[in-house]
């Protein structure tokens, strides 16, 4: 990190001397969750394995380990994935205890039984015993599409449709050719002992999603009441009892607009949003997993569980933003973060790689407060205050979501953003007065650079810029609209006039810090410079987007008037990658015919497929990749005549 803020961790983790537990736990995962459990560990005076892949052998998680564990190449199935390498590195470190963390083997029982086997605590129980169970509200297995027409048309129409083992949201099925997102989707998360006891801990909103996947979640959900919430409990908790189940658990439910409640699955391990039930419990989940699997028996009752505040969780993505939902292209490379008052969980610092091989999650952003509307309010000033560099990422959506008047006012479903965004996320889209008030920004940070430009050992050289008494007079381009500009300035206050109309805009202007906390026209705004150039180009983050600029004296601009354009490249007839990755299929050789809009090849990054089309109609001149190749952001792949 270059710089680091006060975090504020709401969880408690308070070590018992007497309570013994285990001398050396192996982490079988990577990333944000391996560090998450590493620092409970630590608390608690126990010491860890961290497993690794050779491009992950410089990871945080790593490096706050204790001993570390190569266990293959790059590609999950030949480390994170072998359960050979793994068990093998149990014997080589001496672990007693595994902690698989989510993915991977976390839900994988024949690891769990190889474990059991080896004589080796799991801090997560086996699933099998899941589908033995009837559920009051259970939804019928099927093992194929054709096999879940057949229950559909018997139990008729609509259906909701859930992967059995994990992994995306549901689905509602109208007739058996339209499946769409819906419903609310609530996470119940359980606690339970080997000695028959089991807890609730209340539930998660977890309905925000995109590709099937979490987006934004809190807890408690603006959805349930207090009598839904102590049913669904209590359904988890009878499930978790059923099978027997001993550790952390969560059980997901869908709830109807009557709330109504329908079990979907449950998953037997932690999940990533669980630092929300931490925040509002009090609890540390992950020493209360380590606790279990030692055998002591859970020392609250459920009387003991509150609900104290609310918290929210952003997961923040290496990805580019601007895009039908779908797909997802990133720069690999790495970030640095300020962050104040807030949690993060991450396995991210500053240098990191963020490789094509896995999740691209940089962290957890979660913040906390008495009220929804205060975890909200620091959710955004978060989100203001996340510098992130070398990577582009979700951050524009994070912030749009959680200051939409829908999400505000708990109008939440698993439809959400595909409603409030049809055609895909575009980034913010700006209002007249806030048009204005990023002018402004951007002339006054221009005029501000100018002045420190002319200061030598605290002495103004040649004046460029007028002096305070008088207004200059700027050019700034923004979308292609070319806007006229006065500045005037006393202090460190500005005042410009666009289209006139006057905006204030003051601040301290650190020039050197890449934040940029400013007071427009009395309100302050929280802005990021992520580029300053000598020829007047300015890139500001402003309310979560970032947003291109140039900003030029009135005679630059006029005589920028009479320099002769530069033409771009015609790149109709070149395929690039637009990230680096791995090519998966190439769909053509030299000599074919193509159409517009044809799949030419298909590039796989951090777990999405891409499919690259053909620009035009053309036949292929050249083929530059071939099936396993690595490739950059950049690269040729295709040339057409």
């Amino acid at each position: 990190m270059q710089r680091c803020g006060v975090i504020i961790c709401r969880y408690s983790t308070v070590y018992d001397p007497n309570e013994k537990t285990f001398d050396k736990i192996l982490i079988a995962n990577r990333g944000e969750i391996a560090c998450r459990v590493i620092k409970t560990c630590k608390k608690m005076g126990i010491k860890t394995v961290a497993v690794h892949s050779d491009v992950d052998s410089s990871a945080v998680h790593v490096k706050m380990a204790d001993e570390a564990v190569c266990v293959g190449p790059a590609p999950t199935s030949k480390s994170y994935l072998n359960m050979d390498a793994i068990m093998n590195a149990i014997k080589q470190t001496g672990a007693q205890a595994v902690h698989p963390g989510y993915g991977f083997l976390s839900e994988n029982k024949e690891f769990a039984k190889r474990l059991v086997r080896k004589k080796c605590h799991i801090s997560q129980t086996d699933m099998h015993l899941l589908s033995k169970v009837m559920f009051i509200y259970f939804i019928k297995f099927f093992q194929d599409a054709e096999e879940a027409v057949k229950i559909a048309g018997e139990i008729g129409y609509p259906v909701m449709i859930k992967a059995s083992a994990g992994g995306g949201d549901m689905r509602k099925a109208d007739i058996s050719t339209n499946i769409s997102a819906n419903g609310v989707c609530c996470c119940l998360q359980v606690l339970a002992d080997k000695h028959g006891n089991a807890l609730w801990l209340n539930e998660r909103e977890c309905s925000i999603q995109r590709r099937n996947q979490k987006v934004v979640e809190e807890a408690p959900s603006t959805f349930l009441d207090p009598d839904t919430r102590r049913a669904m409990g209590e359904q988890a908790v009878s499930l978790a009892k059923a099978v027997k189940y001993s550790s952390a658990g969560t059980v997901e439910f869908l709830v109807d607009t009557k709330k109504n409640f329908y079990f979907l699955e449950m998953n037997t391990r932690l999940q990533v949003e669980h630092p929300i039930t931490e925040c509002i419990t009090g609890l540390d989940l992950v020493q209360q997993m380590i606790l279990i699997a030692k055998g002591y028996k859970l020392q609250q009752k459920q009387s003991d569980i509150p609900i104290n505040g609310w918290a929210i969780e952003s997961r923040v993505y290496a990805e580019f933003m601007h895009y039908v939902f779908g797909n997802s292209i990133f720069d690999d490379n790495c970030y640095f973060a300020f962050l104040s008052k807030v949690r993060v969980d991450s396995g991210i610092q500053e240098g990191s790689d963020i490789s094509i091989y896995y999740d691209p999650m940089i962290s957890k952003l979660v913040t906390y407060g008495k009220t929804r509307e205060e975890a909200l309010k620091k959710m955004e000033e978060a989100l203001d205050n996340y510098v992130i560099r070398g990577v582009t990422h979700n951050i524009p959506l994070l912030r749009e979501i959680i200051v939409h008047p829908r999400f505000v006012s708990g109008d939440i479903s698993t439809k959400f953003l595909p409603e409030v965004y049809p055609d895909g996320f575009k980034g913010h889209m700006l209002t007249a007065g806030e048009r204005r008030e990023l002018l402004a920004t951007a002339a006054a940070l221009y005029v501000a650079a100018q002045l420190r430009s002319q200061k030598f050992l605290g002495d103004l050289r040649v004046s460029i810029v007028p002096a305070e008494s008088r207004q200059c007079e700027l050019c700034v381009e923004l979308d292609q609209g070319v806007h006229m500009l006065g500045v005037s300035r006393s202090g460190n206050n500005y005042t410009v006039e666009i289209d006139g109309e006057k905006v204030e805009v003051s601040g301290e202007w650190n020039l050197a810090s890449a934040l940029l906390p400013i007071t427009i026209n009395g309100k302050h705004r929280n802005l990021q410079c992520l580029l300053r150039t000598a020829a007047g180009e300015i890139t500001l983050q402003y309310l979560g987007t970032s947003f291109k600029l140039r900003v030029l004296s009135k005679l630059a601009a006029y005589l920028g008037k009479h320099m002769p354009e530069k033409i771009p490249e015609d790149t109709s007839s070149i395929l690039r990658s637009p990230m680096p990755g791995s090519v998966v299929a190439v769909s053509v050789k030299p000599g074919d015919n193509v159409s517009e809009g044809q799949e030419i090849c298909v590039i796989e990054a951090m777990k999405m497929q891409n499919s690259m089309t053909a620009a035009k109609t053309a036949k292929v001149k050249s083929v530059h990749c071939k099936a396993g190749d690595t490739v950059g952001e950049g690269d040729l792949l295709v040339e057409l005549e």
